[in-house]
């Protein structure tokens, strides 16, 4: 990838509230980090757009709330973004600046999407993104998730890559992000 290609690198809410497992219960994926940092250095080796979405959660219990560590980024997100979008959903479509109007500015036409949470704020990225036209390739190990309900992590994420592939997103692993 060149700073030529139209595609741009999504950093989903990779903060440190989600380290607290009291909160948020058994996780998959312990790799995910890592590989996150992987693509982030990539990105920045390669020139190519950065934005780091940031969940400023409006619920008071939360420790994504801003105002508290939770509400910073992980060690593994170093240096500054192209653009920082802030979002009280589940949506990066739905922030402050505003993603679509950013990335259409930008004559962005690729998306891949890493971060927290597989099935929830980068699954409904990936699906947004899928509908307004974006050619959206989900990095699934690039991604963690937490338990919820009958269903593990691994359960949650399986389900999350099934549900985009082939209809919203092109599902593929770090690797294979590197080299496309």
């Amino acid at each position: 990838m060149s700073a030529a290609d139209s595609a741009a690198l999504l950093v989903v809410d990779v903060q440190k509230g989600f380290d607290d497992a009291g909160y948020w219960g058994p996780r998959n994926n312990p790799e995910a980090e890592a590989n996150i940092g992987r693509l982030l250095e990539h990105w920045r080796a390669s020139q190519g757009p950065v934005v780091f979405i940031r969940h400023d959660s409006t619920e008071e219990r939360s420790p994504l709330r801003p105002g508290q560590d939770g509400n910073d980024f992980k060690d593994v997100i170093t240096g500054e973004p192209d653009v920082l979008i802030t979002k009280h959903t589940n949506s990066c479509f739905y922030g402050e600046p505003d993603l679509h109007g950013w990335l259409q500015e930008r004559n962005v036409s690729q998306l891949f999407i890493c971060g927290i949470t597989t099935n929830h704020c980068c699954e409904t990225t990936a699906r947004m993104g899928g509908n307004l036209g974006y050619d959206v390739r989900f990095v699934l190990d690039a991604t963690h998730t937490f338990d919820r309900g009958d269903l593990n992590a691994d359960q949650l994420s399986h389900a999350t890559a099934t549900n985009l592939h082939g209809e919203f997103a092109t599902v593929m692993t770090t690797h294979e992000a590197i080299l496309a």
